[in-house]
């Protein structure tokens, strides 16, 4: 079994056995859910068919709607464990010739909540959160505003003044039990601010769900890096003693990845890549209730870690 979240790749290597030619297998999968939502709850299913060798040529079995199969059993949609023992055991393919290129010292490190909240709803409306609230979704209570200006120009220009605010919070402002019992306020914070990061800086980064309005999944994706995801588990992180148990050594190396539903995730990079960079949900109602953030990367000293300016044929979205 393996699991694939939203907007995340993967590729399989699939080993043949011996089976006699012309043999046919079923392969099925199926929705994993982690909260309340609508979602279309069948099967789908498709077949792995082994082709006949014929001399130097393989030959495709004729199609036929005559075959009749066994549905594996698969888990229910809203069984985490199998996910969460699936994530558990993904490893890279490091060796001591290759090794992984995680970041071993670290520069910076942050905790980050993210989840779902509310903002009060407007008078002309009529809204389904709680009390009438407005559903939303934050980082660090923080639910990110896209400026009208693209955060990429006005990092260049040097003109971000009024387009976004450099003091993006390294941990939430007010801790709680993430897990546990929320907190009576609920309401987040609607602005656009972003990490500002130099370049070559090592970063680890810890994501806790929280079990505000219903613990939930969230997939995450990183534009501009790849990352390693050191570990991972259910509950509220501990800072003392779950990093005695990372994984620096073969962890997989990702550009996007689940937070576990009520759990957390620790991941690490090198930020070397000049520019402005989103991350985000990749739940797309929960992108546009503002479940993100952006880093902002500065230059480097060296000519390869410079921000290149924009090409003279542009288009431009922009007045």
């Amino acid at each position: 079994m393996l699991v694939v979240t939203p907007g995340q790749t993967m590729n399989v290597l699939l080993k043949t056995k011996p089976y006699s030619p012309s043999t046919t297998f079923l392969m099925a999968a199926r929705p994993h859910v982690t909260g309340p939502a609508t979602f279309d709850n069948s099967t789908t299913v498709g077949l792995l068919q082994y082709k006949t060798k014929k001399g130097r040529h393989y030959i495709s079995p004729p199609a036929s709607s005559n075959f009749s199969f066994i549905m594996p059993s698969l888990p229910a949609f809203n069984d985490t464990n199998p996910v969460t023992n699936f994530s558990m055991k993904l490893r890279s393919l490091a060796s001591e010739q290759f090794p992984a290129k995680v970041p071993l010292k670290v520069d910076m490190r942050f905790f980050f909540t993210v989840g779902l909240g509310t903002r009060p709803c407007a008078s002309n409306q009529t809204c389904q959160g709680p009390n009438g609230s407005m559903l939303s979704a934050a980082v660090n209570n923080i639910s990110f505003v896209l400026p009208t200006t693209a955060l990429l120009q006005a990092h260049y220009s040097g003109q971000s003044a009024g387009v976004y605010k450099p003091d993006f919070p390294s941990q939430p402002l007010i801790p709680f039990n993430y897990t546990g019992t929320p907190p009576n306020n609920t309401v987040v914070i609607k602005d656009t601010k972003v990490v500002v990061l130099k370049c070559n800086t090592s970063v680890e980064l810890v994501m806790q769900d929280t079990g505000i309005l219903g613990a939930e999944s969230h997939p995450f994706h990183l534009h501009g890096f790849n990352f390693f995801v050191v570990g991972q588990g259910v509950g509220n992180y501990d800072p003392i003693n779950d990093p005695a148990n990372f994984n620096l050594v073969d962890p997989v190396e990702r550009n996007t990845y689940s937070v576990p539903s009520g759990g957390w995730t620790a991941i690490r990079f090198l930020a070397d890549n000049p520019g402005a960079w989103l991350m985000h949900c990749h739940l797309d109602i929960h992108l546009s209730w503002g479940l993100g953030m952006a880093w902002v990367v500065l230059d480097g000293e060296l000519p390869g870690q410079k921000l290149q300016p924009p090409p003279s044929d542009l288009p431009k979205c922009w007045s």
